[in-house]
């Protein structure tokens, strides 16, 4: 049994541990491979002289492969989604989906839920002789309908009940 914490010599001819390689055999230096002449500067070589004088060679471009035409190619088509417009009782800016132009809206007021129901309390508090109908005549009681003034195409309703 060992007691914890104690190591034990590594079994073999010697018990010290030897050094780590040097710089030199990491890296490989000085090793016995022959290395080849380098190349004298000129119009054959390839190699290009830099500002000072000395020989550079030229950065190695690498070209892609061009893809190959494909049969079965899927067309990619981009949607382009607006955000949702609020339409409120006053004229809006924006892109008109029928006829694709920055435009500011055309309102037009029409007789809605709110509409009626003022006309029918006021004629249940009697004002039978025509007054009831002043609601119709009243903007702020109708819904609003939002038009583009290029195409005429109704792009929102307001509805105020």
């Amino acid at each position: 049994m060992s007691v914890p914490g104690s190591y034990q010599a590594a079994a073999g001819p010697s018990a010290v541990p030897t050094a780590p390689p040097s710089y030199e055999e990491t890296v490989a230096v000085n090793s016995y491979y022959p290395t080849p002449p380098a190349p004298t500067p000129g119009p054959n070589t390839g190699l290009m002289t830099g500002p000072d004088g000395k020989g550079m060679n030229p950065p190695a471009y690498y070209t892609q492969p061009v893809p190959v035409p494909n049969a079965n190619a899927i067309a990619v088509q981009t949607v382009y989604v607006q955000q949702p417009i609020s339409f409120y009782d006053r004229p809006v800016q924006m892109c008109c989906p029928s006829c694709n132009k920055m435009i500011v809206t055309q309102l037009s007021y029409n007789a809605g839920a709110l509409t009626w129901l003022s006309c029918g309390s006021l004629c249940l508090l009697g004002c039978i002789a025509g007054c009831c109908f002043i609601p119709f005549c009243v903007d702020a009681l109708q819904d609003v309908d939002h038009h583009c003034p290029n195409c005429k195409a109704l792009l929102g309703t307001y509805k105020r009940l």
